[in-house]
C-alpha cells in the first residue's frame, strides 16, 4: 500500500507540515463509496508517488474531520503548504481525484 494512514496525533506532522502536497481521504470502513474510491486512490498513490502524498483518515476513529467540517464521506481535501486548496465530496471517479491533485502541482 502506498497510501499513508493518518490519525489525530500525527495529522499536523504528516499533512500540515508536509513539504509535498497531501490529498487526504476522509473515509470509514462501512462506507460503500469509500470502498469504491480506495483502489483508485491506491493506484494514484503509485502514479503520483513523488508529487503528491495520499493519506487516509478514518472518521470513526479520529476527531480531526470535525475541524475541517467533514459532513459526508468520502471527502477528499488537498493540502499544500498546510492550507486547503481543493475539496471534493463523494466519489465521482479517478478524473476528479486527478484534477484535484493537479491543483497542487
Amino acid at each position: 500500500m502506498a497510501t499513508v494512514d493518518v490519525t489525530d496525533s500525527d495529522f499536523e506532522e504528516k499533512v500540515i507540515k508536509s513539504v509535498t502536497p497531501v490529498l487526504v481521504d476522509f473515509w470509514a470502513p462501512w462506507c460503500g463509496p469509500c470502498k469504491l474510491a480506495e483502489p483508485v486512490l491506491e493506484e494514484l498513490s503509485e502514479t503520483y508517488r513523488d508529487k503528491v502524498v495520499i493519506a487516509k483518515v478514518d472518521v470513526d476513529k479520529n476527531q480531526i474531520p470535525k475541524k475541517f467540517g467533514i459532513m459526508s464521506i468520502p471527502t477528499t481535501i488537498l493540502f499544500k503548504g498546510g492550507k486547503e486548496i481543493a475539496r471534493s465530496v463523494g466519489f465521482s471517479g479517478k478524473e476528479t481525484f486527478e484534477d484535484i491533485m493537479k491543483k497542487g502541482l
